[in-house]
């Protein structure tokens, strides 16, 4: 008897934990919101907002360490666009057209740009069951997922 409620109750976190992505994932606009992450080391907050084309953008908005010794603005000086590289690392437009992919319940169609690399790569996003969000990078067959906790 003990053995078959230990079952159950497994059972039922499972179905709720898989439940909770799949809510997650259901509706395009869960994606909306602050998260915070890590990536070598690198504290950041990352704001995610759906603009008037039904298109999603992700621009940083805070950094751990934004500035030097002496008190400047750290700039993106990795940029492969030379326009962009006297952009504040605390202010990059990490993604821009992000899409709703409602029959993989997923958010993809749009490249990632990492600053600490001055890399473009494909972006697959999806929420995990236990809520957070996977930012996965895929750039010639090597992929990288960093999770992002909404705030």
């Amino acid at each position: 008897m003990k053995n078959r409620l230990i079952a159950l109750l497994a059972a039922m976190l499972f179905f709720a934990s898989a439940s909770a992505q799949s809510v997650l994932n259901n509706v395009a606009d869960n994606i909306v919101g602050t998260y915070s992450g890590i990536q070598d080391g690198m504290r950041y907050r990352t704001k995610i907002v759906k603009l008037k084309d039904g298109t999603y953008r992700g621009q940083m908005v805070w950094m751990e360490k934004a500035t030097d010794a002496n008190g400047n603005k750290i700039l993106d000086t990795k940029n492969p666009d030379k326009s962009l590289r006297s952009t504040p690392m605390d202010k990059i437009v990490m993604f821009s057209g992000l899409q709703y992919n409602a029959k993989k319940k997923q958010w993809d169609g749009a490249k990632i740009y990492d600053p600490q690399r001055g890399i473009r790569a494909n972006l697959t996003i999806c929420f995990e069951k236990d809520g957070r969000l996977r930012v996965k990078g895929s750039l010639l067959g090597i992929s990288e997922s960093v999770f992002w906790h909404k705030e």
